[in-house]
Protein backbone atom coordinates (compact mmCIF):
# COMPACT_ATOMS: atom_id res chain seq x y z
CA UNK A 1 0.00 0.00 0.00
CA UNK A 2 2.94 2.35 0.93
CA UNK A 3 4.52 1.93 -2.63
CA UNK A 4 1.23 2.45 -4.11
CA UNK A 5 0.58 5.99 -2.31
CA UNK A 6 4.57 7.11 -3.24
CA UNK A 7 3.37 5.94 -6.67
CA UNK A 8 0.43 8.10 -6.46
CA UNK A 9 2.52 11.10 -5.47
CA UNK A 10 5.38 10.49 -8.07
CA UNK A 11 2.51 10.40 -10.47
CA UNK A 12 1.09 13.67 -9.46
CA UNK A 13 4.56 15.40 -9.41
CA UNK A 14 5.89 14.46 -12.78
CA UNK A 15 2.47 15.10 -14.49
CA UNK A 16 2.49 18.43 -12.43
CA UNK A 17 6.19 18.83 -14.44
CA UNK A 18 4.90 17.23 -17.41
CA UNK A 19 2.10 19.70 -17.93
CA UNK A 20 3.78 22.83 -17.41
CA UNK A 21 6.98 22.11 -19.16
CA UNK A 22 6.27 19.89 -21.23
CA UNK A 23 7.94 17.06 -20.32
CA UNK A 24 9.25 14.51 -18.01
CA UNK A 25 6.23 12.65 -16.92
CA UNK A 26 7.57 9.21 -18.69
CA UNK A 27 11.04 9.82 -17.84
CA UNK A 28 10.28 10.42 -14.17
CA UNK A 29 7.53 7.71 -13.52
CA UNK A 30 10.21 4.79 -15.68
CA UNK A 31 12.92 6.01 -13.45
CA UNK A 32 10.69 4.72 -10.26
CA UNK A 33 9.96 2.05 -11.48
CA UNK A 34 12.85 0.57 -13.21
CA UNK A 35 14.35 1.21 -9.46
CA UNK A 36 11.73 -1.28 -8.09
CA UNK A 37 12.98 -3.99 -10.35
CA UNK A 38 10.38 -3.72 -12.89
CA UNK A 39 11.28 -4.26 -16.54
CA UNK A 40 11.95 -1.95 -18.79
CA UNK A 41 8.42 -3.40 -20.87
CA UNK A 42 6.60 -3.84 -18.16
CA UNK A 43 7.56 -0.04 -16.50
CA UNK A 44 7.00 1.24 -19.69
CA UNK A 45 3.89 -0.34 -20.06
CA UNK A 46 2.48 1.12 -16.93
CA UNK A 47 3.38 4.67 -17.76
CA UNK A 48 1.58 4.61 -20.95
CA UNK A 49 -1.50 3.24 -19.90
CA UNK A 50 -1.86 5.43 -16.87
CA UNK A 51 -0.79 8.39 -19.79
CA UNK A 52 -3.93 7.57 -21.39
CA UNK A 53 -5.96 9.06 -18.47
CA UNK A 54 -3.39 11.73 -17.81
CA UNK A 55 -2.59 13.14 -21.08
CA UNK A 56 -6.65 13.26 -21.82
CA UNK A 57 -7.22 15.62 -18.10
CA UNK A 58 -4.07 17.49 -19.20
CA UNK A 59 -4.80 17.44 -22.81
CA UNK A 60 -8.60 18.87 -22.15
CA UNK A 61 -7.35 21.73 -19.31
CA UNK A 62 -5.11 23.04 -21.89
CA UNK A 63 -7.78 23.50 -24.76
CA UNK A 64 -10.02 25.11 -21.78
CA UNK A 65 -7.41 27.50 -21.38
CA UNK A 66 -6.11 28.06 -25.02
CA UNK A 67 -2.93 26.55 -24.58
CA UNK A 68 -3.48 24.18 -27.66
CA UNK A 69 -2.65 24.80 -31.56
CA UNK A 70 -5.05 22.01 -33.17
CA UNK A 71 -3.69 22.13 -36.47
CA UNK A 72 -0.03 20.98 -34.73
CA UNK A 73 -2.38 18.29 -32.92
CA UNK A 74 -4.13 16.87 -35.69
CA UNK A 75 -0.62 16.34 -37.72
CA UNK A 76 1.39 15.13 -34.90
CA UNK A 77 -1.02 12.31 -33.84
CA UNK A 78 -0.80 9.81 -36.64
CA UNK A 79 2.89 9.71 -36.65
CA UNK A 80 2.83 9.74 -32.99
CA UNK A 81 0.84 6.62 -32.49
CA UNK A 82 2.23 4.93 -35.83
CA UNK A 83 5.63 5.31 -33.56
CA UNK A 84 4.61 4.33 -30.38
CA UNK A 85 2.84 0.99 -31.68
CA UNK A 86 5.37 -0.26 -33.15
CA UNK A 87 8.67 1.39 -30.86
CA UNK A 88 6.15 -0.77 -28.10
CA UNK A 89 5.71 -3.75 -29.99
CA UNK A 90 9.40 -4.10 -30.87
CA UNK A 91 10.68 -3.32 -27.76
CA UNK A 92 11.76 -6.65 -26.83
CA UNK A 93 14.63 -6.92 -29.83
CA UNK A 94 15.32 -3.62 -29.21
CA UNK A 95 18.07 -2.12 -27.57
CA UNK A 96 16.79 1.47 -26.27
CA UNK A 97 19.51 2.06 -24.08
CA UNK A 98 22.27 1.51 -26.60
CA UNK A 99 20.70 4.49 -28.36
CA UNK A 100 19.93 6.74 -25.66
CA UNK A 101 23.56 8.41 -25.59
CA UNK A 102 23.08 9.71 -28.64
CA UNK A 103 19.72 10.73 -28.44
CA UNK A 104 20.78 12.73 -25.10
CA UNK A 105 23.57 14.58 -27.04
CA UNK A 106 21.08 15.76 -29.61
CA UNK A 107 18.52 17.16 -26.61
CA UNK A 108 21.12 18.40 -25.04
CA UNK A 109 22.64 20.77 -27.80
CA UNK A 110 18.83 21.65 -28.55
CA UNK A 111 17.91 22.45 -25.06
CA UNK A 112 21.22 24.49 -25.56
CA UNK A 113 19.36 26.38 -27.75
CA UNK A 114 16.25 26.87 -26.65
CA UNK A 115 17.94 28.52 -23.27
CA UNK A 116 19.87 30.92 -25.78
CA UNK A 117 16.99 31.32 -27.69
CA UNK A 118 15.53 33.18 -25.15
CA UNK A 119 17.83 34.05 -22.41
CA UNK A 120 20.19 36.31 -24.46
CA UNK A 121 16.78 38.18 -25.98
CA UNK A 122 18.27 41.22 -23.77
CA UNK A 123 15.06 43.87 -23.32
CA UNK A 124 13.02 42.06 -26.13
CA UNK A 125 10.06 39.58 -25.60
CA UNK A 126 9.96 36.45 -28.22
CA UNK A 127 7.86 36.80 -30.69
CA UNK A 128 6.41 33.97 -32.86
CA UNK A 129 5.19 34.57 -36.48
CA UNK A 130 5.07 31.26 -38.25
CA UNK A 131 3.17 27.67 -37.52
CA UNK A 132 5.67 24.42 -38.24
CA UNK A 133 4.64 21.99 -41.55
CA UNK A 134 3.42 19.07 -41.86
CA UNK A 135 7.14 18.26 -43.81
CA UNK A 136 8.27 19.27 -39.93
CA UNK A 137 6.24 17.63 -37.42
CA UNK A 138 5.37 14.04 -39.24
CA UNK A 139 8.55 12.81 -38.97
CA UNK A 140 9.16 14.27 -35.49
CA UNK A 141 6.09 12.66 -34.37
CA UNK A 142 7.25 9.56 -35.27
CA UNK A 143 10.71 9.35 -34.06
CA UNK A 144 9.38 10.72 -30.77
CA UNK A 145 6.33 8.09 -30.63
CA UNK A 146 9.03 5.19 -31.19
CA UNK A 147 11.44 6.81 -28.55
CA UNK A 148 8.74 7.30 -25.98
CA UNK A 149 7.34 3.76 -26.10
CA UNK A 150 11.34 2.11 -26.42
CA UNK A 151 12.53 4.48 -23.50
CA UNK A 152 9.80 4.47 -21.18
CA UNK A 153 9.63 8.51 -21.94
CA UNK A 154 10.56 10.72 -24.58
CA UNK A 155 7.48 12.12 -26.86
CA UNK A 156 8.14 15.06 -24.34
CA UNK A 157 11.66 15.71 -24.59
CA UNK A 158 11.78 15.48 -28.30
CA UNK A 159 8.53 17.02 -29.31
CA UNK A 160 8.72 20.11 -26.78
CA UNK A 161 12.63 20.19 -26.93
CA UNK A 162 12.58 20.22 -31.34
CA UNK A 163 9.23 22.99 -31.43
CA UNK A 164 10.76 25.26 -28.89
CA UNK A 165 13.83 25.17 -30.22
CA UNK A 166 11.84 26.27 -34.06
CA UNK A 167 10.55 29.00 -32.67
CA UNK A 168 7.61 28.73 -34.63
CA UNK A 169 4.91 28.15 -31.87
CA UNK A 170 5.21 30.16 -28.43
CA UNK A 171 5.65 27.97 -24.96
CA UNK A 172 2.92 27.99 -23.46
CA UNK A 173 1.37 26.42 -27.10
CA UNK A 174 4.32 24.17 -27.69
CA UNK A 175 3.64 22.00 -23.95
CA UNK A 176 -0.45 22.24 -24.80
CA UNK A 177 -0.42 20.46 -27.84
CA UNK A 178 2.50 18.17 -26.88
CA UNK A 179 0.45 17.36 -23.87
CA UNK A 180 -2.74 17.20 -25.68
CA UNK A 181 -1.18 15.06 -28.55
CA UNK A 182 0.42 12.78 -26.06
CA UNK A 183 -3.17 11.06 -25.32
CA UNK A 184 -2.98 9.66 -28.92
CA UNK A 185 0.62 8.64 -28.30
CA UNK A 186 -0.61 6.81 -25.28
CA UNK A 187 -2.93 4.91 -26.91
CA UNK A 188 -0.45 3.54 -29.75
CA UNK A 189 1.88 2.29 -27.34
CA UNK A 190 -1.06 0.68 -24.36
CA UNK A 191 -1.94 -1.22 -27.72
CA UNK A 192 1.62 -2.10 -28.76
CA UNK A 193 2.55 -3.63 -25.41
CA UNK A 194 -1.14 -5.60 -25.38
CA UNK A 195 0.12 -7.55 -28.39
CA UNK A 196 3.20 -7.77 -26.79
CA UNK A 197 3.35 -8.51 -23.07
CA UNK A 198 1.13 -10.80 -21.64
CA UNK A 199 -1.80 -9.60 -19.64
CA UNK A 200 0.31 -10.70 -16.40
CA UNK A 201 3.44 -8.64 -17.25
CA UNK A 202 2.00 -5.40 -16.39
CA UNK A 203 1.92 -3.90 -13.27
CA UNK A 204 -1.66 -2.54 -13.36
CA UNK A 205 -1.70 -1.10 -9.74
CA UNK A 206 1.31 0.88 -10.64
CA UNK A 207 -0.99 2.20 -13.29
CA UNK A 208 -3.62 3.08 -11.51
CA UNK A 209 -1.66 4.59 -8.64
CA UNK A 210 0.54 6.47 -11.52
CA UNK A 211 -2.62 7.65 -12.62
CA UNK A 212 -4.59 9.11 -9.76
CA UNK A 213 -1.43 11.45 -9.28
CA UNK A 214 -1.60 12.75 -12.56
CA UNK A 215 -5.06 13.07 -12.93
CA UNK A 216 -4.64 14.95 -10.16
CA UNK A 217 -1.99 17.60 -11.19
CA UNK A 218 -2.85 18.02 -14.73
CA UNK A 219 -5.31 21.00 -14.47
CA UNK A 220 -3.14 22.63 -11.70
CA UNK A 221 0.06 22.14 -13.95
CA UNK A 222 -1.89 23.59 -17.10
CA UNK A 223 -3.28 26.65 -15.43
CA UNK A 224 0.59 27.46 -14.55
CA UNK A 225 1.63 27.03 -18.02
CA UNK A 226 -1.07 29.98 -18.90
CA UNK A 227 0.45 32.41 -16.18
CA UNK A 228 3.60 31.78 -17.26
CA UNK A 229 5.78 34.10 -19.67
CA UNK A 230 6.94 32.74 -22.84
CA UNK A 231 10.65 34.04 -21.76
CA UNK A 232 10.51 32.21 -18.61
CA UNK A 233 8.55 29.35 -19.91
CA UNK A 234 11.10 28.93 -22.73
CA UNK A 235 14.44 29.23 -20.22
CA UNK A 236 13.21 26.47 -17.79
CA UNK A 237 11.60 23.99 -20.15
CA UNK A 238 15.47 24.27 -21.79
CA UNK A 239 17.42 23.82 -18.68
CA UNK A 240 15.04 21.08 -17.71
CA UNK A 241 16.34 19.35 -21.14
CA UNK A 242 20.07 20.30 -20.04
CA UNK A 243 20.05 18.94 -16.71
CA UNK A 244 18.53 15.61 -17.53
CA UNK A 245 20.07 14.29 -20.30
CA UNK A 246 23.59 15.65 -19.04
CA UNK A 247 23.15 13.17 -16.39
CA UNK A 248 22.25 10.63 -18.95
CA UNK A 249 25.50 11.57 -20.93
CA UNK A 250 27.65 11.13 -17.68
CA UNK A 251 26.67 8.03 -16.98
CA UNK A 252 26.45 6.49 -20.15
CA UNK A 253 30.62 8.01 -20.43
CA UNK A 254 31.45 6.06 -16.96
CA UNK A 255 31.39 8.66 -14.67
CA UNK A 256 31.03 7.78 -11.18
CA UNK A 257 28.02 8.41 -9.23
CA UNK A 258 29.72 11.29 -6.72
CA UNK A 259 30.92 13.24 -10.36
CA UNK A 260 27.30 12.42 -12.03
CA UNK A 261 25.84 14.63 -8.94
CA UNK A 262 28.38 17.30 -9.58
CA UNK A 263 27.62 18.03 -12.79
CA UNK A 264 23.92 17.63 -12.40
CA UNK A 265 23.89 19.83 -9.20
CA UNK A 266 26.06 22.47 -10.93
CA UNK A 267 23.89 22.59 -14.57
CA UNK A 268 20.91 22.58 -11.74
CA UNK A 269 22.25 26.02 -9.63
CA UNK A 270 22.83 27.92 -13.54
CA UNK A 271 19.12 26.68 -15.19
CA UNK A 272 17.92 28.53 -11.43
CA UNK A 273 20.11 31.64 -11.87
CA UNK A 274 18.59 31.74 -15.53
CA UNK A 275 15.05 31.52 -14.71
CA UNK A 276 15.74 34.24 -11.81
CA UNK A 277 17.14 36.09 -14.54
CA UNK A 278 14.31 35.71 -17.14
CA UNK A 279 11.58 36.86 -14.49
CA UNK A 280 13.37 40.02 -13.64
CA UNK A 281 13.79 40.52 -17.03
CA UNK A 282 10.26 39.84 -17.99
CA UNK A 283 9.51 42.99 -15.01
CA UNK A 284 11.65 44.98 -16.44
CA UNK A 285 9.98 44.88 -19.60
CA UNK A 286 6.65 44.74 -18.45
CA UNK A 287 7.90 48.09 -16.13
CA UNK A 288 8.93 49.59 -19.32
CA UNK A 289 5.42 48.99 -20.88
CA UNK A 290 3.79 49.89 -18.23
CA UNK A 291 5.32 53.52 -17.84
CA UNK A 292 5.43 53.70 -21.74
CA UNK A 293 1.32 53.22 -21.79
CA UNK A 294 1.40 55.87 -18.66
CA UNK A 295 3.22 58.65 -20.66
CA UNK A 296 0.59 57.77 -24.18
CA UNK A 297 -2.17 58.48 -21.67
CA UNK A 298 -0.70 61.34 -19.98
CA UNK A 299 0.35 62.98 -23.60
CA UNK A 300 -3.01 62.41 -25.08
Amino acid sequence: MRKLLVLGFVGLLAQLIDGSLGMAYGVTSSTLLLAAGVAPAAASAAVHFSEIGTSLVSGFSHHKLGNVDWRTVSILAVPGFVGAFAGATFLASLDGDAAKPWVAAILLGLGGYVIWRFLVLGGRRPTFKSRPSAAFLAPMGLAGGALDAIGGGGWGPVGTTTLLSSGRLEPRKVIGSIDTSEFVVAVGGSLGFLLALAHSDIPWDYAVALLAGGVVAAPIAAWLVRRLAARVLGVAAGGLIVVTNSKTLAEATGVTGGSVGAVVGGLAVLWVAGIVWAVRQERRVRLTEELDRELELAGA
